[in-house]
């Protein structure tokens, strides 16, 4: 099998679980990566690869799976050379998915792929239809059973991670806001981008030190690079969790969040006022117990892991490995064992 990284830029911000997503599934699923780099095809390449893509491919030749930021990082398979006769089966996940608008004509006409991987739950059909390819939802997840944590001693009550709404945005003011409300606040903590899994660690680590993560959802904390009228859930919301934080602000709506989150992962606030927030957080934290983050963890385990999206998608493009195997029992066993301990 071969994993294509179409998220080449080591400086990207928040793309460091998709970076050490890729290693994992490499190591997992015994697949050789190739990063891909290079500007977006020319009119003529683009509409020559309509014709090649819609070839007979070999179904004994290698197994291809591009992992996208977005819907424009399909054309990218164009990058690798002889891609239309080296791959028996090419097949996308694409991170980003909600970007119905930019699915380019190239995935639309090409018939090139085999399959389509989405993390939003309500544009499978969209997928399906305008492509024609069959499309599988395969939502974020978190490499809970090695980076995450149920820890019961945690050093803030409060923890501010990447972009927020302007009343929470400066970290000097709402650790002192904090600070009248007896609650312990963490600031930003500085990217180290030497690896994705040296960024994830320290990421996970902070996580799994706070009791709360404030986030609040793109649809009332917009952004450059947010949908203006999707809601969807990041990295953030998921890596929290498996880091045994409950998720203090507005959760996003829809179908993913619905299906993926449970009672107390997250604590809604209802509000972007700051002070009504803070009030809201020490109310919460008055009561907050070590079974939180350890009940957190546990649900994480079972629901957001990785390997269980490394599962569907290996038992639908037929490349299980024992390796897999054996990691998903592991992360069985752990769940157990986890559960037993909390009903105790």
């Amino acid at each position: 099998m071969v994993l294509v990284n179409c998220i080449a830029d080591a400086d990207a911000k928040g793309w460091s679980p998709i970076r050490h997503l890729v290693d994992l599934a490499s190591r997992l699923l015994g697949a050789r990566v190739i990063t891909v780099t290079g500007s977006e095809p020319s009119l003529l390449t683009k509409l020559a690869a309509i014709v090649r893509g819609s070839r007979q491919r070999g179904a004994d030749r290698e197994v291809c799976l591009l992992v996208c930021a977005s819907p424009g990082d399909l054309l990218k398979v164009l990058n690798l050379a002889d891609w239309y006769s080296q791959f028996g089966v090419i097949a996308a996940w694409i991170i980003d998915s909600f970007w119905v608008e930019h699915i380019p004509f190239f995935a639309r006409f090409s018939r090139s792929f085999s399959h389509f991987f989405v993390t939003s739950f309500d544009d499978v059909p969209r997928w399906q239809r305008l492509t024609g390819v069959r499309t599988t939802w395969l939502p974020w997840g978190t490499d809970a059973f090695e980076l995450g944590s149920g820890a019961a001693a945690r050093a803030w009550d409060i923890l501010r991670m990447g972009r927020q709404p302007q009343e929470w945005d400066d970290d000097v003011s709402n650790m002192a806001a904090a600070r009248s409300l007896n609650l312990s606040y963490q600031g930003r903590i500085p990217e180290d981008t030497v690896s994705a899994l040296g960024n994830q660690k320290r990421v996970m680590h902070a996580y799994g030190n706070a009791k709360y993560l404030i986030a609040f959802s793109n649809a009332v904390n917009p952004g450059n690079q947010t949908h203006p009228t999707r809601e969807y859930l990041t990295g953030r919301w998921v890596d929290a969790l498996a880091g045994g934080a409950t998720v203090a602000g507005i959760a996003p709506r829809g179908a993913d969040a619905s299906r993926l989150l449970w009672d107390g992962a997250t604590l809604e606030l209802g509000t972007l006022d700051r002070s009504q927030g803070l009030q809201m957080i020490a109310a919460a934290a008055r009561s907050w117990t070590p079974a939180s983050a350890a009940r957190n963890h546990w649900m994480a385990l079972q629901q957001l892991d990785w390997r269980w999206r490394l599962e569907t998608l290996a038992d639908i493009l037929s490349v299980g490995t024992p390796t897999l195997r054996d990691e998903l029992a592991r992360l069985s066993a752990r769940i157990e064992m986890l559960g037993g301990t909390l009903s105790a």
